[in-house]
């Protein structure tokens, strides 16, 4: 399956989701490895004119899950992906359009995690992401354990 055809799926998706439309969120890239959701800072905003951490979080969780769907799918398999727990670190206010970056963990191997899936119905992975901000460091970042169960 390609790439374009799985980001297609995956926006189709997101945008099945009303808080995700309201967001505006967009896949911005997609590398086979890491992906990049946008979302702008006028559909994101808070009382202080900055980026609103619940967005932030939204953004970076999405596209965490984004990853591990792309990559359950890309092997030609259906399961139910959820976040189990997350740690979110808000270090800087941003007062730009909204970016996030998300990628498997150090400890993550894709092929183990697959073959996990397939044998056990059920499997386990580390995300990290980031929101960078434009004048470089990070607004905030993000790590997650995601679980995914087998359909069928």
């Amino acid at each position: 399956m390609s790439h374009e055809h799985l980001l297609a799926h995956l926006h189709a998706h997101y945008q099945g989701m009303p808080p995700v439309a309201a967001m505006e969120v967009a896949i911005a890239g997609y590398d086979g490895q890491a992906l990049r959701l946008r979302a702008p800072l006028s559909r994101n905003v808070n009382d202080k004119g900055c980026a609103f951490g619940g967005s932030l979080s939204s953004l970076m969780t999405l596209a965490a899950w984004g990853v591990v769907s792309l990559h359950i799918q890309g092997a030609g398999m259906e399961a139910e992906v959820y976040i189990a727990d997350c740690q979110v670190r808000y270090l800087a206010p941003l007062y730009a359009d909204l970016e996030a970056q998300a990628q498997a963990g150090p400890d993550v191997v894709w092929h183990d995690f697959l073959a996990t899936l397939a044998q056990r119905g059920r499997a386990r992975a580390e995300l990290v992401a980031r929101v960078p901000l434009p004048e470089g460091g990070d607004a905030a970042t993000f790590t997650a354990r995601f679980v995914a169960f087998r359909k069928g």
